[in-house]
């Protein structure tokens, strides 16, 4: 099932296709019916993944006035669902479908000072926030976390536009991210935002929480799918409707629940909006929570999920190609 909220589809043309880090792929699109782009805005890309259409969302990093040209940048994961893989294989002069920009993670103008955090190809949904506050002045830093250098789209050129109000901080050679200096070191009445791995992501909101920050102060957009396991087929069953569905390691079980027929209600597909919640009956094995709409609490009872991203796990690492895959046995709305 397609659904993006009350958008409008359109076609676009490829106009322009680049590596620009390892394995990261930036994409100009020209949009049959341009618009501006703000920071912090998504578009979502109509992909055919294994056959099938599927929508993809994807943040704009720029957008040229230059023609109502849209920029966006994919990282070809290996924990893909599908559409990265769809993405890189796009070559100048093919047509997609695509929705006007969209906006869940708008950037509010007028803060004291700002910080923006980037892990990794999370940079996507904040460089255009990092642009827009310094045209305007504003006091600012521009935070960016990742493995390698060579994983970091843009580095060079960030560095060499934000100056001394950049920093990046590189795994490999020594440089991580030191979270708990990073929050204490933010004055009060900061907003920060951030977009990221999960494990990055909750790593400042529970250091935020403790320092008592104000929590509207905190803004955030996950990748949606990154997690705390790596993602392993499992098999979902929801005995009401008769179902079971086996979920791949590179599908989610919300796709794979509406490949079975079941009408599933869902937005985001981020793990942000709760919409695809879905009540745990039965586990064997562990929930891999990927989700940002759930509280620590909310999570650690395994009671319901965001089939959207969230995935089951075998209890422990598998030692045999025997092994069992977890089963979930759950209740949709």
């Amino acid at each position: 099932m397609i659904t993006s909220r009350d958008d409008v589809w359109q076609k676009a043309d490829v106009i322009a296709v680049d590596e620009v880090a390892d394995r990261i792929r930036r994409i100009v699109l020209r949009p049959e019916l341009p618009r501006p782009a703000l920071p912090g805005e998504h578009i979502d890309v109509l992909a055919t993944v294994n056959g099938e259409p599927q929508v993809r969302s994807y943040s704009v990093v720029e957008a040229p006035d230059n023609g109502g040209q849209l920029v966006i940048t994919v990282f070809r994961t290996p924990e893909s669902r599908g559409g990265s893989e769809f993405m890189h294989s796009l070559e100048q002069g093919q047509v997609l479908r695509i929705t006007k920009p969209l906006q869940n993670f708008p950037l509010r103008v007028g803060a004291p000072s700002y910080v923006l955090l980037a892990g990794g190809i999370g940079i996507t949904a904040i460089a255009g926030m990092a642009a827009l506050l310094r045209r305007l002045g504003a006091d600012y830093r521009l935070v960016y976390v990742a493995r390698s250098r060579a994983a970091m789209a843009y580095l060079d050129d960030l560095a060499a536009v934000h100056g001394d109000r950049f920093e990046a901080h590189i795994d490999d050679e020594g440089g991580s991210l030191d979270v708990q200096a990073l929050v204490a070191g933010v004055p009060v009445h900061t907003e920060l935002y951030m977009c990221g791995p999960i494990r990055l992501m909750d790593a400042v909101r529970r250091t935020w929480a403790d320092r008592g920050l104000d929590r509207t102060n905190l803004r955030y957009e996950t990748f949606g799918n990154s997690g705390w396991f790596d993602a392993e087929p499992f098999v979902v069953r929801i005995p009401r409707l008769g179902v079971e569905a086996a979920v791949g390691s590179g599908e989610s079980m919300l796709e794979a629940l509406e490949r079975e027929g079941v009408d599933m209600m869902s937005d985001c597909r981020k793990g942000e909006c709760g919409l695809c919640q879905v009540k745990v009956l039965g586990l064997a094995g562990r929930i891999d929570h990927r989700d940002v709409f759930y509280s620590d609490r909310q999570k650690a009872s395994d009671s319901s999920m965001c089939c959207c991203v969230s995935r089951a796990v075998t209890a422990a690492p598998p030692t045999t190609s025997g092994d069992r895959p977890a089963v979930l046995t759950i209740e949709v709305p």
